[in-house]
């Protein structure tokens, strides 16, 4: 009994490791400047507020601001960083997409093996 558990606890890190494929993120974001901006906004009359990181990236040659996904009060240093394109997800009720608009989400794989995603809510020339 006890070797079978010693045996899990020293399969779960590299359980947890196979998730994340470095190969994966193949796509390189620059990010040009960081900043920290709260978003605010009111649920049935109870104000909600949190903190993201907003970034001005090129990915690809082109120009996008980029909004993170959860409550970081954190610059991301200025610099190259490995992403990926997650899937565009449909949700219940969505207006399908015209040919003139698009939803995209990236991944970024940061060096320590962590993952954060972002959210493009900009893009420019």
């Amino acid at each position: 009994m006890n070797r079978a558990l010693f045996a899990c606890l020293l399969l779960m890190p590299m359980l947890s490791w196979a998730k994340t494929n470095p190969a994966d993120y193949a796509i390189t974001v620059h990010v040009q400047s960081s900043h920290v901006v709260s978003m605010c906004n009111d649920i049935l009359g109870h104000p909600n507020c949190e903190k993201k990181q907003h970034l001005s990236a090129i990915v690809d040659g082109k120009k996008y601001e980029l909004d993170s996904y959860g409550d970081y009060d954190v610059l991301l240093r200025i610099g190259d960083y490995k992403a990926k394109l997650l899937p565009e997800e449909q949700r219940d009720g969505d207006i399908p997409l015209g040919s003139y608009e698009y939803r995209r989400r990236y991944e970024f794989l940061f060096p320590d093996g962590r993952t954060r995603k972002y959210t493009v809510v900009g893009e420019s020339e």
